[in-house]
């Protein structure tokens, strides 16, 4: 089956079928993005050294914890 046979064939379904089919796609696509990530940031992968880089920051001490960041965040933007 072509893809023009598929368009056309998603084209015909009922509108409920098609927001079935969507749901289905984009669920699709969260898994295959959910397993680029985990390739990315497992041992070896492309981000590899940026979680190597936040483990170095949190050993440290060079960091702020989410509460004190956004203390300051919201400190800087009410100014």
């Amino acid at each position: 089956m072509t893809i023009e046979a598929i368009k056309n064939a998603i084209v015909d379904l009922p509108e409920s079928e098609r927001k079935q089919l969507a749901e289905w796609f984009e669920e699709l696509e969260e898994q295959a993005w959910d397993r680029e990530m985990e390739k990315d940031f497992s041992p070896g992968g492309h981000g590899d050294h940026l979680l190597a880089k936040i483990d170095h920051e949190i050993e440290s001490g060079n960091c702020t914890s989410l509460d004190e960041g956004l203390r300051r965040r919201r400190e800087r933007d009410a100014k």
